[in-house]
């Protein structure tokens, strides 16, 4: 059981839960963020942000690719890799997913080969009106025993 499930009502639902998923993470977590545009993948990096206590306005990186915040708990990078493509190039990724801070790349799957294989992976569905489905998929121990403590209350892991 590697997948845990939440039902979002509200935007307000999203951020909150990336609130609280943002007092479980370490140094050098990385979480990924699937979703159609417009699913909620920015509230949700905006409420990771609110967690960590970072007060800057966090938008989407789509132009700059990567966009760092500072002022929390940890420094949050995100990342918006559509752009890019399938390229191949080594864009030096790996110092910010081996760095003291939190990264969040949004379209993952587009430089999956250069992911490290121990991360957290997100997948916002858009249901209908407000309504998302978050999927989390722990890949490793420690993103494990995060979801398990993010989720232990609610009964919707798969």
């Amino acid at each position: 059981m590697n997948s845990f499930v939440f039902e979002s009502s509200h935007p307000e639902d999203t951020g909150e839960l990336a609130s609280r998923l943002a007092g479980l993470l370490f140094p050098g977590a990385v979480l990924t963020l699937e979703g159609d545009l417009g699913a909620g993948k920015t509230t949700f990096t905006k409420g990771l942000a609110k967690g960590l206590g970072i007060k800057r306005n966090v938008n989407s990186p789509t132009f700059t690719i990567i966009k760092e915040y500072s002022g929390g708990k940890l420094p949050l990078y995100h990342m918006d890799v559509y752009r890019l493509g399938d390229q191949e190039e080594d864009l030096g990724f790996e110092e910010y997913f081996e760095g003291e801070g939190i990264t969040v790349v949004e379209w993952a799957h587009l430089i999956k080969d250069q992911l490290p294989e121990e991360r957290l992976d997100i997948e916002i569905v858009h249901i209908e009106n407000d309504r998302r489905q978050i999927t989390f998929s722990a890949k490793g121990e420690s993103y494990l025993k995060l979801c398990k403590e993010l989720f232990k209350n609610e009964s919707n892991s798969a």
